[in-house]
């Protein structure tokens, strides 16, 4: 099973979108998502504050907002 990370934040909309989006995508390929709010975290907050929600795949490639289901389909099948 491979790993996708998902950085949010607190009451993010957008980050709701993307993992709406993002759910039965994982679920068709065997992923796990794991999702990390950067609330906690002063660095992931610099590295992240203006870009979330962004995805991290096994291979350490980012894709931030916004993306579509076709995107991320893409990159997945990519890292296979």
């Amino acid at each position: 099973m491979r790993d996708l990370v998902i950085f949010t934040g607190d009451q993010c909309h957008l980050c709701d979108q993307a993992k709406e989006l993002l759910l039965p995508i994982i679920a068709e390929n065997d992923c796990h998502l794991i999702e990390t709010n950067i609330s906690s975290s002063q660095k992931l907050k610099k590295l992240y504050g203006h870009r979330i929600p962004v995805v991290v795949f096994p291979s350490g490639f980012e894709k931030g907002w916004p993306f579509t289901e076709n995107q991320i389909k893409l990159l997945i099948g990519k890292e296979i």
